[in-house]
Protein backbone atom coordinates (compact mmCIF):
# COMPACT_ATOMS: atom_id res chain seq x y z
CA UNK A 1 0.00 0.00 0.00
CA UNK A 2 2.00 3.33 -0.84
CA UNK A 3 1.05 6.71 0.66
CA UNK A 4 -0.72 9.37 -0.23
CA UNK A 5 0.49 12.49 -0.01
CA UNK A 6 -0.51 14.53 2.38
CA UNK A 7 -3.77 16.57 2.36
CA UNK A 8 -1.73 19.79 3.40
CA UNK A 9 1.90 20.85 4.10
CA UNK A 10 0.43 20.74 8.35
CA UNK A 11 -1.19 17.60 7.85
CA UNK A 12 2.45 16.25 6.60
CA UNK A 13 4.03 18.18 9.43
CA UNK A 14 1.42 16.83 12.45
CA UNK A 15 1.95 13.22 11.01
CA UNK A 16 5.46 12.90 10.94
CA UNK A 17 5.57 14.57 14.53
CA UNK A 18 3.57 11.58 16.09
CA UNK A 19 5.06 9.20 18.56
CA UNK A 20 5.19 5.29 17.71
CA UNK A 21 7.12 4.48 20.99
CA UNK A 22 7.53 6.49 24.49
CA UNK A 23 4.13 7.95 24.61
CA UNK A 24 3.35 10.44 28.20
CA UNK A 25 1.35 7.24 28.91
CA UNK A 26 4.00 4.48 28.04
CA UNK A 27 6.13 6.22 30.25
CA UNK A 28 4.03 7.14 33.11
CA UNK A 29 2.64 3.51 32.99
CA UNK A 30 6.37 2.25 32.76
CA UNK A 31 7.83 4.68 35.73
CA UNK A 32 4.57 2.76 37.87
CA UNK A 33 5.55 -0.59 37.24
CA UNK A 34 9.01 0.14 37.95
CA UNK A 35 8.85 1.86 41.09
CA UNK A 36 6.46 -1.20 42.02
CA UNK A 37 9.64 -3.33 41.42
CA UNK A 38 8.14 -4.85 38.03
CA UNK A 39 11.51 -5.32 35.62
CA UNK A 40 10.03 -5.43 31.77
CA UNK A 41 12.09 -4.98 28.27
CA UNK A 42 9.93 -1.77 26.30
CA UNK A 43 9.58 -2.37 22.61
CA UNK A 44 10.59 -5.91 22.35
CA UNK A 45 10.06 -8.15 19.39
CA UNK A 46 6.94 -10.45 19.16
CA UNK A 47 8.50 -13.78 19.27
CA UNK A 48 8.07 -15.52 15.75
CA UNK A 49 6.32 -12.17 14.36
CA UNK A 50 8.87 -10.17 12.70
CA UNK A 51 8.70 -6.71 12.89
CA UNK A 52 6.16 -6.22 15.19
CA UNK A 53 7.05 -4.94 18.76
CA UNK A 54 4.91 -5.20 22.65
CA UNK A 55 4.95 -2.18 24.37
CA UNK A 56 5.67 -3.87 27.61
CA UNK A 57 6.77 -7.57 27.97
CA UNK A 58 7.37 -9.74 30.78
CA UNK A 59 9.55 -12.21 29.19
CA UNK A 60 9.41 -15.02 32.73
CA UNK A 61 5.98 -14.63 32.83
CA UNK A 62 4.54 -14.55 29.53
CA UNK A 63 3.31 -11.20 29.86
CA UNK A 64 2.82 -9.02 26.59
CA UNK A 65 1.57 -5.26 27.34
CA UNK A 66 0.02 -3.21 24.44
CA UNK A 67 -0.92 0.70 24.81
CA UNK A 68 -2.96 1.11 21.91
CA UNK A 69 -3.71 4.78 20.73
CA UNK A 70 -7.48 5.63 19.86
CA UNK A 71 -6.61 6.67 16.73
CA UNK A 72 -4.58 4.18 15.34
CA UNK A 73 -5.74 0.56 16.42
CA UNK A 74 -9.83 1.89 16.02
CA UNK A 75 -11.10 2.41 19.79
CA UNK A 76 -14.90 2.09 20.15
CA UNK A 77 -15.81 5.45 22.13
CA UNK A 78 -12.91 7.72 20.20
CA UNK A 79 -11.81 6.16 16.79
CA UNK A 80 -12.67 9.21 14.05
CA UNK A 81 -12.63 8.31 10.42
CA UNK A 82 -9.97 11.32 8.17
CA UNK A 83 -12.33 12.97 5.13
CA UNK A 84 -8.69 13.45 3.44
CA UNK A 85 -8.13 10.31 1.75
CA UNK A 86 -10.85 8.56 3.26
CA UNK A 87 -10.76 5.13 1.69
CA UNK A 88 -6.95 4.71 1.79
CA UNK A 89 -7.22 5.61 5.78
CA UNK A 90 -10.16 3.11 5.96
CA UNK A 91 -7.94 0.32 4.28
CA UNK A 92 -4.94 1.12 6.23
CA UNK A 93 -6.53 1.35 9.64
CA UNK A 94 -8.42 -1.56 9.10
CA UNK A 95 -5.59 -3.46 8.38
CA UNK A 96 -3.79 -1.75 11.89
CA UNK A 97 -6.99 -3.67 13.68
CA UNK A 98 -6.61 -6.77 11.99
CA UNK A 99 -2.55 -7.09 12.78
CA UNK A 100 -3.42 -6.70 16.35
CA UNK A 101 -5.77 -9.55 16.59
CA UNK A 102 -3.18 -11.57 14.46
CA UNK A 103 -0.84 -10.82 16.96
CA UNK A 104 -2.64 -11.68 20.34
CA UNK A 105 -4.04 -14.71 18.49
CA UNK A 106 -0.15 -15.29 18.06
CA UNK A 107 0.81 -14.66 21.54
CA UNK A 108 -2.11 -16.39 22.89
CA UNK A 109 -1.13 -19.18 21.42
CA UNK A 110 2.51 -19.14 22.67
CA UNK A 111 0.83 -19.29 25.72
CA UNK A 112 1.35 -15.65 26.38
CA UNK A 113 -1.13 -13.25 28.36
CA UNK A 114 -1.95 -10.57 26.55
CA UNK A 115 -3.26 -7.33 27.94
CA UNK A 116 -4.37 -4.67 25.88
CA UNK A 117 -5.40 -1.16 27.13
CA UNK A 118 -6.39 2.52 24.94
CA UNK A 119 -4.73 5.70 25.23
CA UNK A 120 -7.64 7.14 27.14
CA UNK A 121 -7.44 4.75 30.23
CA UNK A 122 -5.55 6.02 33.03
CA UNK A 123 -1.77 5.18 33.54
CA UNK A 124 -2.26 3.97 37.67
CA UNK A 125 -5.27 1.96 36.50
CA UNK A 126 -3.18 0.04 33.73
CA UNK A 127 -0.45 -0.33 36.19
CA UNK A 128 -2.52 -1.69 38.91
CA UNK A 129 -3.79 -3.91 36.19
CA UNK A 130 -0.86 -5.53 34.88
CA UNK A 131 0.53 -6.33 38.52
CA UNK A 132 -2.79 -7.68 39.34
CA UNK A 133 -2.21 -9.79 36.53
CA UNK A 134 1.61 -10.59 37.40
CA UNK A 135 1.34 -10.83 41.39
CA UNK A 136 -2.34 -12.15 41.36
CA UNK A 137 -1.50 -13.23 45.13
CA UNK A 138 -0.03 -9.91 46.40
CA UNK A 139 -1.80 -6.70 47.71
CA UNK A 140 -1.86 -3.90 44.86
CA UNK A 141 0.26 -1.17 45.15
CA UNK A 142 -1.09 2.35 46.22
CA UNK A 143 -0.17 5.16 43.71
CA UNK A 144 0.92 8.65 44.48
CA UNK A 145 0.43 11.63 43.01
CA UNK A 146 4.04 11.88 42.19
CA UNK A 147 4.39 8.15 41.05
CA UNK A 148 3.08 9.55 37.80
CA UNK A 149 4.55 11.92 35.76
CA UNK A 150 3.04 15.58 35.02
CA UNK A 151 0.05 14.29 36.83
CA UNK A 152 -1.06 11.88 34.01
CA UNK A 153 -3.43 9.45 35.74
Amino acid sequence: MSSPAASSPSVATRMSRQASRDTAQELAVRRLLFRWGLRYRVNAKVPGLPRRTVDILFPGPKVAVFLDGCFWHGCPEHATSPKSNAEWWRTKLDRNVARDQDTTRHLAEDGWTVLRFWEHEPPTAIARTVCACLRPDGPLPEATDTAVPGGVR
